[in-house]
């Protein structure tokens, strides 16, 4: 038996079972809710409720700026922190294929703990499921999370007001790039590191400057054009942006010129757009760029009671042009 890879067995509910667990997971993770090693976790709550679910299949499992568990933990948070929630309790759920190497499994479990312990919550309860070789690409990760909404906040991509400002909270496509990069062995001048990051306590930060931030989302798949539209659509307004405004990094723009991407639609983990209310705009962006997940913020545009349901950008050339939702899978298996 090689104790250095995961194997069927240690999916099984038998003694490597319970040694994985015990092993791998209870040390990192342990808490008095997660120690009990009950079928679910049993805590009180008071107020109003955010529930969020995810899967995380992206591939490579390890990629700069990440890897797979600090995903899964970043885009769990964000999810809940992008309806105004505190993020609390998380579950934690791998699906593992046989051969995967203890060493990278506990890797990721490093990786998990850290980001957990950034953004303050706990992972509460879990499961482990092991597939024959072929079944699972490595590793496939599922969460929930639950978190509490504070009295008084109603933010949701439906409530965009005409003559709102539109806050980006710095560059854009850097984990898409990120990830293809690792995964196409591709080398740039500049690097290009994930962005993947939780931003709960920026959500936080922002809405002690204001309370009427009406939208929030972080642009994972599709980027930020196709959470743009969403925004319009759900809101059925119009949205102008102008291209001057909207960061990018060097590398990041180089890699999209070469690949033949517009990074408007690659992939972000650790970005939000904020939809806000244009008298407090201005102080929501002074209070974001003073945390370090949003020191290149800056207000890329505006809500409009023009073409609705559409998104119009004022291009480096002065022109206009319609910017739509993106229509296929640029970047597969991103997140």
């Amino acid at each position: 038996m090689n104790d250095e890879t995961i194997l069927l067995a240690h999916g099984s509910g038998s003694r490597l079972s319970h040694e994985l667990i015990e092993k791998n997971f209870l040390p990192p993770l342990d808490n008095p809710l997660l120690a009990k090693l009950d079928d679910s976790a049993v805590f009180d709550l008071i107020g109003r409720l955010a529930f969020t679910t995810d899967s995380y299949v992206v591939n490579p499992i390890f990629f700069p700026g990440g890897d797979i568990g600090k995903l899964a933990i970043c885009g769990t948070v964000n999810d809940l922190a992008m309806s105004g929630a505190k993020p609390l309790y998380l579950s934690l759920s791998f699906i593992i294929e046989e051969g995967l190497t203890l060493s990278e499994l506990t890797k990721i479990v490093k990786s998990i703990k850290a980001a957990a312990e950034e953004a303050e919550v706990k992972i509460v309860t879990g499961d482990t499921k092991v597939v024959n070789r072929g079944g699972a690409d490595k590793l496939f990760i599922n969460t929930s999370g639950i978190g509490i909404i504070p009295d008084g906040i109603d933010i949701s991509g439906a409530n965009a007001i005409v003559g709102d400002k539109i806050i980006l909270s710095g560059t854009i496509g850097d984990h898409g790039i990120a990830v293809m990069s690792q995964r196409e062995g591709l080398k740039f001048s500049v690097p290009v590191q994930s962005d993947c990051a939780p931003l709960n306590k920026l959500v936080s930060q922002m809405l002690e400057a204001s309370s009427q931030i009406h939208c929030l989302r972080d642009p994972t798949r599709g980027g930020l054009a196709t959470t743009l539209n969403e925004f319009a659509r759900q809101s059925n307004v119009g949205i102008r942006v102008e291209e001057t405004k909207i960061p990018v990094h060097d590398g990041v723009r180089a890699a999209c010129e070469l690949l033949g991407f517009d990074p408007l639609y690659v992939a972000n983990e650790g970005k939000l757009i904020a939809i806000v209310a244009p008298h407090d705009a201005e102080k929501v962006l002074t209070k974001m760029k003073r945390n370090h997940y949003g020191t290149d913020a800056s207000i890329i545009g505006e809500v409009t009671n023009e073409h609705k349901g559409k998104v119009v950008m004022k291009t480096r050339l002065g022109a206009s042009r319609i910017v739509d939702m993106l229509s296929g899978e640029l970047l597969p298996r991103i997140c």
